[in-house]
């Protein structure tokens, strides 16, 4: 079994603990007062030279907020400060545990130690109970039963072909509903779906995930334990965005401000083909033609055919902008979902992004594997 796919399981299990503690937070005592925003003070953004609002700048969310709300927070949308500050103090601890194992020195260990190391930082929790606003509930609407379907067979095939290693034989989050044996003869079949993460195969760079490629930016882009900024630059007839995001997954993206229509159906882009336009003071992005990947382009989820992103860029004031997308995907929810995250402006540079598997690390991870197998 490769480090990488070890360091994954760790980061599996650490963001599992995080997400079970906020299931498992304590239910407000009846009448205790829910928190709300803080009116801003900041003064308004001037607009453009050619009469636009003005959306420049380098933005970052501050604060960490669960995708979807937790059930026990069910019909609240805001915590006190109190419960922050108690949730912020467990998230350390359990974040803090050594999560490596006994065999000091083993593959498990050392790639634990990486995981812990490098991935495991997170900002404070923020006010809202989520990020999703549409529906009610604030949760991802249920998957259709194609993609169900779709999930469930590529998940087969990654069981089997984890049967042999470690992370079965010990029982580990990772082959969770697999078990231990022989190398399954569905080792020589390709994937079902082009897949965004990898399984326990090194024959071709693709058997390796997106990930270990540095192609796992991703869109909507709303950020990542790891980190995230975005730098927006304006022109009359364009909006440029440069996402530095997770372990050096950069990114540029460039949205043509158009009435022109979109590209014919049959031309798909990885990013897909956005266009852009004015609404009042929000400037309003439409994404289509997005390339059918399994798990991956819309965050953990995926993109097909019939996926449709709409993205809400508005400037609140000089130091915020609110940024709201809706996902509307037929063949994969039963209904369009809606989030919103407000970001915060920075002073300072944006860096050349540099994602460093790119250069070495999946050149000797296919090479490991061919000294494994000889």
């Amino acid at each position: 079994m490769t480090r990488r796919m070890l360091e994954l399981v760790g980061v599996a299990a650490a963001v599992l603990a995080v997400a079970l503690l906020l299931q498992l937070a304590p239910v407000p005592v009846a009448g205790q007062a829910q928190d709300a925003p803080e009116p801003s003070e900041a003064a308004p953004a001037e607009p453009t030279a050619w009469g636009e609002p003005d959306l420049q700048g380098i933005w970052t969310a501050d604060y960490e907020i669960p995708l979807q709300r937790p059930a026990r927070f069910a019909g609240r949308e805001f915590l006190t400060d109190e419960e922050r500050a108690e949730l912020d103090r467990e998230r350390a601890r359990i974040i803090g545990l050594d999560r490596r194992y006994d065999a000091r020195g083993s593959e498990q260990d050392v790639g634990g130690a990486y995981a812990a190391d490098i991935f495991l930082t997170h900002k404070h929790l923020g006010r809202r109970t989520s990020l999703i606003v549409d529906p009610p509930d604030e949760r991802i609407p249920p998957l259709t039963a194609e993609a169900q379907a779709r999930r469930a067979a590529f998940r087969e095939y990654q069981l089997a072909l984890l049967q042999p290693t470690e992370v079965c034989r010990n029982g580990l989050a990772g082959c969770t509903g697999g078990q231990y044996g022989p190398v399954s003869p569905r080792r020589d079949e390709p994937p079902p779906f082009y897949p965004a993460s990898s399984f326990n195969r090194s024959d071709n760079p693709e058997d390796r995930g997106l990930g270990e490629r540095c192609m796992q930016a991703l869109l909507p882009n709303f950020g990542s334990v790891a980190g995230y900024f975005l730098q927006i630059v304006q022109s009359p007839e364009t909006v440029s965005i440069f996402y530095d995001t997770g372990q050096g997954q950069g990114w540029q993206r460039v949205i043509p401000v158009t009435d022109r229509p979109h590209l014919p159906s049959h031309i798909r882009q990885w990013w897909g083909d956005s266009r852009g336009r004015w609404e009042g003071d929000t400037l309003v992005v439409e994404t289509t033609n997005l390339i059918p990947v399994n798990g991956r382009a819309l965050t953990v989820f995926g993109a097909n055919e019939t996926t449709l992103l709409v993205e809400r860029f508005r400037r609140i004031d000089e130091n915020t902008i609110d940024y709201e997308f809706t996902v509307s995907d037929p063949l994969e929810y039963t209904r369009p979902w809606t989030a919103s995250i407000p970001m915060t402006s920075l002073d300072g540079l944006l860096y050349e992004y540099a994602c460093h598997e790119g250069n070495y690390g999946l050149e000797n991870i296919l090479a490991g594997a061919r000294a494994t197998e000889q």
